[in-house]
């Protein structure tokens, strides 16, 4: 979604009065009346409605007709004025550069911070594409009501928030955070690479080893990230990974824990079989390389991200789970990078398992070569025109 901030600096207070009047509105008004509107922004004699047609003509807001009345509907791009008003005289943001990232619950933007640095702004929009999919009505809002994308993408925004700085003060490899208000989350600027657009690796095991760590490291500290792979790992130019994306992490106390670690796992295994020809027979089991040793995530629900916002959102996500986002990168699309790898490469081997859970490999399959890398780690791989000439010299 294209965020066009330069009608922001023509903006009036009384025109802020009136999208922040819709904005309060909303929470007990699906369609907000326009004398509420005047009442909510104090402003009498008919000049609400003035400011009501030029949000209108900006597409700030919505016109909407129910059974009953005419109403208004505040639109993403209105809250993103609202939040970018509140950025802004913060400091945090000062003007607004190119978009970097799309996807399909968020919008990525290169803004100016203090001093002119740059840093990075992230807009959740959850309610696009994969997620009309969920129904309209869920145990988690009220019964009375339509869900509100606008309030899941707060709650998206500032679990990512509380996440990242707690995760940061503990020396984690994620962006340092900045600031959040709304559905935005202002984050440092990294220099690095998505892992998704890497095709090549000096060393996949060293690096293989140092994800599998961090997924380690993090259920030590009680954390699971959820949606631990090559879309959300960035790597630097000199090989060191940066997580991002936290809106699905959740405790290892969580019902599902389990199962949400085995499938970051998993995420990392199967990519790097795909991606690197590259498969290690060592990799974490929760019930064995899990034991909570810190309390993040008891951290998290002491900075004011509540269980009942994480129960929201969780039951959320879950319900996204259903509409196909269990799968390793399902909800991401298919990587051009993959389209020319066989049929055979495209899901982790879940048979042919030994006893202690780890692969058998077939030694007389001509079509591979069963090798151990310097870090201990067995790598299958496909043969290649140099291994039959070196075989053949031998």
């Amino acid at each position: 979604m294209r965020l066009d901030a330069k009608a922001l600096r023509y903006m009036s207070n009384d025109d802020f009065r009136v999208l922040t009047a819709i904005e309060v509105g909303s929470r007990n008004h699906n369609i907000v009346p326009a004398p509420v509107i005047a009442q909510l922004s104090h402003l009498r004699g008919g000049g609400a409605n003035k400011h009501i047609s030029d949000l209108v003509k900006r597409k700030l807001i919505a016109t909407e007709q129910n059974a009953k009345y005419k109403g208004y509907k505040l639109v993403y791009a209105g809250y993103d004025y609202l939040a970018l008003r509140t950025l802004s005289k913060r400091g945090t943001v000062t003007s607004v550069g190119n978009q970097i990232g799309v996807g399909k619950e968020s919008d990525i933007f290169v803004v100016a911070g203090e001093d002119e640095s740059e840093v990075v702004l992230k807009l959740h929009r959850l309610g696009r594409q994969s997620f009309r999919n969920v129904k309209q009505k869920r145990d988690y809002f009220r019964q009375d009501q339509s869900p509100s994308w606008m309030y899941m993408s707060r709650l998206s925004a500032q679990k990512e928030y509380a996440f990242m700085k707690v995760l940061h003060e503990h020396g984690f490899p994620v962006p340092t955070p900045v600031d959040q208000n709304r559905h935005c989350v202002v984050m440092e600027f990294v220099e690095a690479f998505p892992l998704r657009q890497i095709s090549d690796v000096g060393d996949p095991g060293t690096l293989y080893s140092t994800l599998m760590d961090l997924i380690v490291r993090l259920a030590k500290y009680g954390l699971i990230h959820g949606d631990f792979n090559e879309f959300n790992i960035l790597l630097k130019d000199d090989g060191t990974p940066v997580l991002i994306d936290f809106p699905q992490m959740v405790s290892t106390s969580h019902l599902n824990a389990e199962y949400y670690f085995n499938r970051d796992v998993d995420c990392i295994r199967t990519f790097f079989k795909r991606r690197f020809n590259y498969e290690s027979m060592l990799y974490p089991k929760f019930g064995l390389d899990s034991n909570k040793e810190f309390d993040l995530d008891v951290q998290v629900a002491a900075s004011g991200f509540t269980k009942k916002d994480q129960s929201q959102l969780e039951k959320y996500m879950e319900e996204l789970g259903e509409s196909g986002r269990d799968e390793c990168s399902s909800d991401h699309g298919v990587d051009s990078n993959d389209d020319n790898d066989d049929d055979d490469d495209d899901d982790l081997d879940s048979g042919d398992q030994d006893s202690s859970g780890n692969e058998d490999f077939d030694d007389d399959d001509e079509d591979y070569i069963i090798e151990t890398d310097k870090l201990g780690n067995t790598i299958r791989r496909k043969r290649v025109d140099t291994d039959v000439q070196k075989e053949d010299n031998i």
